[in-house]
């Protein structure tokens, strides 16, 4: 069995007369079979070192990349989220302010308005407190004065017998008790 190696071994030498090429393979004494060789190694080696040492790096710094990529897109999204959520709080407290505000005008529109009806509604009590008291004056006073016209007319027509000397009837005590009134009523 034959190698690369083996073939490029048996190569021929560069002819001493080959051009400006064959000039510089001379001034650095290059040999064409371990030249090959050599290049041949070299792919061998950057063949293994592709398959097994940068072709799983770069696929790990692909994914990382992608990974950065994928947090930054998330770490976008959550400031968007995050303002959004800002701007919706604020938007939540003032709108409770607002709220806070109405209610607190609401009540005290409401307090002023049962402070006046409860004002309203005392007025009425009293007045209606006035009229029965007033009212209760005027019958005692009706009462009163009813109890002094009979108290009068029977000290009148007590008097009237005790000047005249006469029992009188109940018909001349009415009459002159109602005579006597009709003269003090004037």
């Amino acid at each position: 069995m034959t190698t690369i190696l083996d073939l490029l071994a048996a190569a021929p030498p560069v002819e001493a007369d080959g051009g400006v090429a064959g000039e510089i393979f001379r001034t650095f004494k290059i040999d064409w079979a371990f030249f090959i060789s050599q290049v041949v190694s070299f792919l061998i080696v950057a063949f293994l070192l592709k398959k097994f040492a940068f072709g799983p790096i770069q696929a790990m710094l692909e994914q990382r990349r992608a990974r950065i990529a994928e947090g930054e897109s998330k770490l976008i999204q959550i400031q968007q989220q995050l303002a959004e959520s800002e701007a919706s709080t604020a938007a939540a407290i003032a709108k409770a302010n607002e709220d806070a505000a109405r209610l607190i005008n609401e009540a005290k529109t409401s307090a002023a308005a049962l402070t006046e009806q409860k004002a309203q509604e005392a007025i009425a009590g009293a007045q209606q407190i006035l009229a029965k008291a007033e009212a209760a004056a005027q019958a005692e006073r009706a009462a009163i004065k009813a109890e002094l016209k009979q108290e009068f007319g029977r000290l009148v027509a007590s008097t009237t017998a005790q000047v005249t000397g006469k029992v009188l009837t109940s018909d001349d005590q009415a009459r002159l008790s109602q005579e006597a009134l009709a003269t003090v009523e004037r």
